[in-house]
Parts: C-alpha cells; structure tokens; sequence
C-alpha cells in the first residue's frame, strides 16, 4: 500500500510539472501538422466550425444534438488534440452540467430532469470540441491566413497567430519566474505522502507569487517584439494589398476539403432522416 500510494504520487508530480504542461501546449500549437485535419483549407474548416459551434445552440433535440456531437468528436480525434487540452475540456464540462445531474439525483430527480441536462450538456460539449478542433488542429499562420481570407481585421487575425508564437517564450519566463522564488525559499520534504501534499501546495502558493512578475516580464517583451514589428514594416505590410495577396495565394482548397465537407453533410443528412423517422 505504501509503495503505491508512493508511486501515485510521484505520478502526480511529474503531471503537473511545469515542463509538462509547457511540452502539452507547445505540441497542441505545433505538433499537429501531419495531422488529417491540419492539412485542409483553413476556410472550409472556419465555415464548418460556424455550423457546428452556432447551430446547436437553436436545437433542443437530442437525436440532432447527438449527431453533432458525434462527427465533431471524430474531428477531435483526428486532430490528435493534447490530453491536457482533453482532460481540460472534460472538466469545464463537468463544471457545467456535470454537477447539476449530481444534485438532481440527489434531489430525487427523474428522466424529464435528465432530458434538458442532457440537451446542455451536448451543446457544450458540440461547441466546445468544435473549437477544440479548429484552434489546436490548425497551423496558426493557416487559421490567421483563413480568418484574413474571410474578411477578418488584420491585427486581430495577427494576434491570434502571434498568440500561439507567444506560448514558449511565456512559459520559460514562467520557469524561470518560479525557479527565482524557489531558490529563495525551502520547500517541503517529499519524503513522505503527506510531504508530497505539502509539496503541492507549496507549489500553488510559489505560482500565484509569480503571477505579478511574470505579467510584467510579458509586457515588456511584447514591447520589444512591437517596436521590431514596427521597425521592419508591419504597418506597412499590414495595409499593402499584394503583401495580403501573397499571403493567400496559398490557400487551395483541394479533394481532401471537399470530401471532409461531404462526409459532414453526408452524416447530418443520415442525421435529419433519423429524426423524421422518429
């Protein structure tokens, strides 16, 4: 017993390392490429994302909800989504409607307590893999060319691409900022399981610390990139009609685009069939 409890653990240690999570986001921003769902046209994916993340939104039902959920849920596992990502999505989910069918169980609730419950929890989690599947399956320089193609402000279609550049360098200034209070501080033992706890939160208690350091640390090397954007041109850029040309003359859209709309339109027709059968 104590051996596993000391592997448990250890287990949880390594988890929520920071080298961890910062491997999980830069592999969710970057190592998705050779994916099926990273090579299609950024557009074709931003249109079937405005279905699938508005749509169910207006239906309360639960076959037509189900059948959403399913084909975005495939497009998910297509993705290669990180699990840290997963493991996130399933805790917002339970934060949101999770809870709600524990307490009417509780409360001696019955199937027409269940149905609605069910109904949200479907269109959370339909809106919520959708764009699970969009933002981490797709290059960020593809989704900034796709949100420009469809008439998106160039700084803002910017800023989502530089979002997911900003990711590593956020991360090591996070490290580093908990490796200074670190060495300024003694940790807990972690002989022991109770140790291990207080271990734990001892390492919450060093990050909240660094929350202020590390948003300071951020502005200013965000001031930095902005004076180099501006030294070599962006505004410019930004506003010049063959530089925007150029940077969409590689979207193509291809037969690996037209058959991922197809199958999609394919399965929701199969979809509204069930549901005037039933």
């Amino acid at each position: 017993m104590e051996k596993t409890l000391k592997k448990l653990s250890e287990n949880i240690l390594d988890k929520l390392s920071i080298d961890f999570l910062r491997n999980q986001m830069l592999k969710n921003a970057y190592g998705n490429d050779d994916t099926v769902i990273a090579k299609l046209d950024p557009r074709v994916l931003i249109a079937w994302y405005l279905f699938f993340g508005l749509v169910p939104w207006f239906s309360g039902n639960v076959i037509f909800l189900a059948g959403c959920f399913i084909i975005v849920a495939v497009t998910t596992i297509l993705a290669k989504v990180a699990g840290l990502v997963l493991f996130l999505f399933l805790l917002g989910v339970f934060s949101q409607t999770g809870y709600m069918f524990l307490v009417s169980l509780f409360f001696g609730g019955n199937a027409e307590t269940i149905i609605p419950l069910l109904v949200l929890t479907f269109k959370v989690s339909t809106v919520s893999l959708a764009s699970i599947t969009v933002f981490s399956g797709l290059d960020p320089d593809k989704l900034s060319n796709g949100l420009m193609w469809f008439g998106c402000p160039d700084r803002l279609s910017f800023s989502i691409s530089y979002a997911y550049r900003i990711l590593p360098m956020l991360m090591e200034e996070f490290q580093n900022v908990l490796l200074s209070y670190r060495l300024r501080g003694k940790a807990p033992s972690t002989d022991d399981f109770m140790g291990k706890i207080k271990y734990l939160i001892y390492q919450v208690e060093v990050i909240m610390h660094a929350f202020y350091p590390l948003m300071l640390n951020t502005a200013k090397k965000s001031r930095t990139t902005v004076e180099a954007l501006e030294m070599r041109g962006y505004r410019y850029a930004v506003t010049n009609k063959e530089v925007r040309k150029m940077k969409l003359s590689a979207l193509k859209i291809t037969y690996d685009d037209l058959l991922f709309l197809a199958i999609s339109f394919l399965w929701m027709t199969i979809v509204a069939a069930v549901m005037s059968y039933v």
